[in-house]
C-alpha cells in the first residue's frame, strides 16, 4: 500500500484540482472501466450488464465531488470529511499532538462523499504515513492499527491542528497531495480515501467543539469547532 501524491509546490493552487464535472479526478479510471464493462456485458450477456452497471453507479456516487462553501465566519474550524461524528475525546497526549488536545472522530461510510478538505487556514508542518491493517473504521483500534496518513499544521495564530485519514475495512488506498511547508486554505481539497474510512481531527483544548456524537457533518461546510 502506498500514498498517492503529486509533485506540487507552495505556489500551486488548488492543491487537488477539481475536474470539469462534479466528480473527483481520481474516480475517472473506475468510471471508465465499469462503463466499458457495462457496455461489453450488454453486448455479450445482459445479467453482466446489470452487475457492471450497478458498479458504475456505485463509483459515480462514491467519487462525486460537490462544490462546498465554508461558513463566512473565519473563526470556525470546518470538518475535513463527510460522515457521522463517532466520539469526542479530551486527551493529555497523542501520536500527532504531544500536548493536551481534543479529538473528534468521524466515520465515513462508502456512501459519503470521500473528498477530504482542509479544516482551517495555515501551513502544513508534517505529513506522516503509517502502514497498517484494515479493521472496520468505526472501531477504536482502527485509530492505532489501520493504515493512515496524518497531517500536522499551524494556524496563522501559531496553534497546532492535526487531521488523520484512516483506511477502513474496504479502503485500500489513501490519497494525500499535501507536503511539508505547504500553505493551505480552509475548505481546499487535499485528498481522499477509497472506499469507506475514518477521519480524526485533533485540536487545542481551549477551542469550543460545536458537534455531538451521531451528528452528520459535511467536508468544507460543517463547523466542528470555534477557534480561539
Amino acid at each position: 500500500m502506498s500514498i498517492e501524491s503529486s509533485v506540487n509546490s507552495a505556489a500551486l493552487s488548488p492543491i487537488m484540482k477539481s475536474g470539469p464535472l462534479p466528480i473527483a479526478r481520481e474516480g475517472y479510471p473506475f468510471l471508465l472501466i465499469s462503463l466499458a464493462l457495462t457496455l461489453l456485458g450488454a453486448w455479450l450477456f445482459w445479467p453482466l450488464a446489470i452487475a457492471f452497471g450497478l458498479a458504475f453507479l456505485f463509483c459515480l456516487n462514491f467519487f462525486r465531488d460537490p462544490a462546498r462553501t465554508p461558513p463566512a465566519d473565519t473563526g470556525l474550524l470546518v470538518s475535513p470529511a463527510d460522515g457521522t461524528v463517532l466520539k469526542i475525546e479530551s486527551l493529555s497526549s497523542g501520536l500527532y499532538m504531544k500536548e493536551p488536545h481534543q479529538k473528534v472522530s468521524i466515520f465515513m461510510s462508502p456512501f459519503n462523499v470521500h473528498v477530504n478538505r482542509i479544516p482551517c487556514d495555515g501551513k502544513v508542518e508534517e505529513v506522516h504515513y503509517f502502514p497498517g491493517k484494515f479493521f472496520v473504521a468505526s472501531l477504536d483500534k482502527a485509530s492505532l492499527e489501520n493504515e493512515r496518513n496524518a497531517v500536522v499544521m499551524r494556524t496563522p495564530r501559531g496553534q497546532k491542528v492535526a487531521f488523520v485519514q484512516i483506511a477502513g475495512l474496504v479502503a485500500r488506498r489513501i490519497v494525500c497531495y499535501l507536503h511539508e511547508n505547504t500553505p493551505v486554505s480552509r475548505g481546499e481539497r487535499y485528498g481522499m480515501i477509497r472506499f469507506g474510512s475514518r477521519m480524526e481531527v485533533c485540536l487545542p483544548p481551549e477551542w469550543k467543539v460545536l458537534v455531538k456524537p451521531g451528528q452528520k457533518v459535511f467536508a468544507g461546510e460543517s463547523s466542528l469547532a470555534e477557534m480561539k
